[in-house]
Parts: C-alpha cells; structure tokens; sequence
C-alpha cells in the first residue's frame, strides 16, 4: 500500500488570511469612522476629540506592528491571530460602553493590538511560510479580504447600528470575529510546512532541508540598510497619500455626482482594487523586479490624482476618469511592499522588515486624513473644489515611486 499524498494546505491558510483580512479591516481600519459619527451623534463628543481617539488607535498599532515578528516568535502565529481578535472585541465594545472621552483611550492599547495582529504585516506572516514562487498570487488573495471588509462591513455597521444601537451591533460583530479567528487559529493557522511534512508552493520536498539562515540586518542595522529605508519611506508617503484622499473623495464628489452616484464610484473603486491587485498577483513574473512594478503603480495613482485636479470639482468624465485609476492602484499598495521585502531581504529578515515597513506607514497615515482636511480648509478652491489636496496627493505618489526606483538596482537577487 502506498499513502495518498496530502493535499497542500497553503490555500487553506490562504483562505484563513482572507477572512481574518475581512473581519480586521472591516472592524479596525473601516469600522473606526463609522463608530465617529455614532459616538458623535449619541453621546455630543466634539469630532475631533474621537478623531484624537481613532489615531491613537493606529498610532498604538503601530508600536506593536513593528514587535509583530518578535510576538509571533514567541507566542506563535496562532495565539497571536485569536488574540488580536479576543482584544479588538474587547477594545471596541469599550469604545460602545464608554461614558467618558478618556475611555476612548483606554481601549486605545486593545484596539491597537488587535489591528497590528490582524493587518497587512499579519497577513504575510500568515502566507509567507507557505509561498516563495506563488506568493504574489497567494497575498493578493489574502489581501482581497481587506477590501472586502470595505464593502462588507461598512454598509453593516451602519444598518446594524441604526437598528439595535453602537453596543448590540458591536457585541455581534465583536462575538462573530472572536469565535471566527479563534476557530481558525485552532484548524488551519496553528499548522505549518513542517508539521504536516509540505514544501512551499505545494511542491516535493528536499532530500535534506537547509538550516534555517541567521539575520543578516539584526538589531539596528536595518534601519541603516538603503533598501529598507526607500521601501518604508515609499510606503509610509503612497498610504498617507492614499487614505487621506479616500478620507475626503466622497464629500468632494458629491457636488458633481450627487450622493447616490459619488457613493457607487467609491463602490467602484473598491471593486478595481480587488481587480487590480488579482491581475497582477496572477501575471506577475515569480523573478520579475517588483520595485519597478510598484513604481509604476504609484505613477498611476498620480495621474488619477492629476485628473481629479484638472477636473475642477465639475467636469464628471475627468472625475470618473481620475477615480478609476486611483482605485486600480489602492489593492496594490499595499500588497506590493510584503512582496517587495521578499526581494529585497533574506528569509530570516523578511518578516521582520514586513513588520517595521507597515509599523511606518500606519504611524504616517494615522495623521492623513486630519492633514489632508487641515489642506483642504486652507486651500479651497472654487466651486468646493480642493485643487491643492489632488495635488498633494499626486506629489507623494511620485516621490512614492522614485523612493522605491532609487534603491532598485541594490535588491537582492535570490
């Protein structure tokens, strides 16, 4: 008798990723806006002082994202993931009972914790040990789950909360996510190539495995690598670029599109980021360069900036025009740099740089919004157009771009 060979399990835990992805953004990053208008309208507390209270809430992330690697090394990806899910429950129904602004941030640290342990740094630790020549295809799968939480989760929280109220529609949502990631971290996040005796992308196993490598940037020597610089700076200025410009794209189509149909344009541009981060995870070369890739993905998010410029708040092709490019760009920005890193580092360093990379751009975009409202207020143009906010945009996707194209010729060819 011979054994049946096992299935790979990598697209399992691809699956695991997408919902874990589902549920973190849908709650920590799109849930968070919602919850500002709610506490806003139910207890009279000033905007800005919840608005303090949600970039905290990044800001907290931040700090753990970047001891993300070292948590994973010594409470395990598993633990970890239920977790982040036990404390985001726990930190945003504090949000819901809270009858004092200084709650906001007491809950702060949970909520924070629960974003780092369920973002984009999380997700390529999630896939990571399961892909080297597929895993452009396997992260841009897990990382739909991200934009699936938008569209999902941010209509819900709106209807759960009108119906039940901000504490029933979080101790649902909160209880689904708890029980949904713990499950998962028992059944699929708690194995591993080695444990169920696989190899990367499903294929035969080595006579005799390599040793695993030491870190070749340990301690600060990473901070003082040129490829890690250029590649955090790069994706610190395209998120802050990004969300501060998704923050206020709705209010400034509405003049020329009316609400209804400046809404389903940003329904639009959700959909485009799933599709263009798919197709590329599926055509991109497994050996091609991917700082250039990514280059020209933030030169196109420019240009639909440059289009929402020119468009002046009233010329509705330009606008569409400059919407649909800014959306094809949004899946990639964030898919691109775990990507990137996997060129860039060794295996032994990947993890780690992931971690720190997204620890910069979430401390970068934690203030975008507040900065790019600050611009907007200070900059108006006619017709409730905000010529200086595309602008800005545009600027930090190209400086994006040449961040990443300075340090190209350096990556590490493996």
């Amino acid at each position: 008798m011979t054994a049946t060979p096992q299935k790979f399990f990598g697209w399992r835990v691809v699956g695991a990723a997408f919902v874990v992805a589902v549920f973190g953004w849908g709650v920590s990053f799109y849930g968070p806006p919602v919850f500002l208008y709610a506490l806003h309208a139910s207890r009279g507390w000033p905007v800005a002082l919840v608005s303090a209270a949600i970039t905290a809430h990044f800001l907290l992330g931040a700090v753990f994202v970047a001891r993300l690697a070292a948590i994973h090394r010594r409470f395990g990806l598993a633990r970890t993931t239920a977790a982040a899910g036990l404390a985001t429950g726990l930190g945003f129904l504090g949000w819901a009972l809270a009858e004092q602004p200084w709650q906001l941030f007491a809950a702060a640290p949970l909520t924070g914790f629960g974003w780092a342990g369920t973002g984009g740094a999380a997700l390529s630790a999630m896939v990571a040990p399961w892909f080297v020549r597929r895993r452009p295809a396997a992260l841009s799968m897990a990382f739909n789950g991200a934009s699936m939480g938008g569209v999902l989760m941010a209509p819900l929280w709106v209807v759960l909360i009108n119906r039940f109220g901000l504490v029933p529609a979080m101790l649902l949502v909160s209880g689904l996510m708890v029980l949904a990631l713990g499950w998962l971290a028992v059944r699929v996040l708690a194995h591993s190539p080695a444990s169920l005796g696989q190899a990367p992308d499903g294929e035969p196993l080595p006579a005799s495995p390599a040793p695993a490598a030491a870190p070749s940037l340990p301690g600060a020597l990473m901070w003082r690598d040129r490829r890690f610089l250029t590649l955090a700076a790069a994706m610190a200025l395209s998120l802050f670029a990004q969300i501060g410009l998704i923050a206020h794209l709705f209010s400034l189509l509405v003049p020329a599109l009316g609400a209804g149909t400046a809404g389903l344009a940003m329904g639009v541009a959700t959909a485009l980021a799933i599709a263009g981060r798919t197709a590329l995870g599926w055509m991109l070369p497994p050996g091609a360069s991917r700082r250039p890739v990514a280059a020209a993905n933030h030169a196109m998010q420019a240009t639909g900036s440059v289009l929402l410029l020119l468009a002046g708040g009233q010329d509705v092709p330009l606008l569409l025009a400059g919407v649909a490019l800014f959306g094809l760009g949004i899946g990639n920005s964030t898919s691109l740099p775990p990507l990137m890193a996997q060129q860039d580092f060794s295996p032994a360093d990947t993890a780690r740089a992931v971690a720190l990379i997204t620890a910069c751009s979430q401390a970068a975009y934690a203030f975008a919004p507040a900065s790019f409202g600050l611009l907007r207020e200070l900059t108006p143009g006619a017709d409730g157009a905000a010529p200086w906010l595309f602008g800005a945009a545009a600027l930090a996707q190209l400086l994006a771009g040449g961040m990443l194209l300075l340090a190209a010729s350096d990556r590490l060819r493996r």
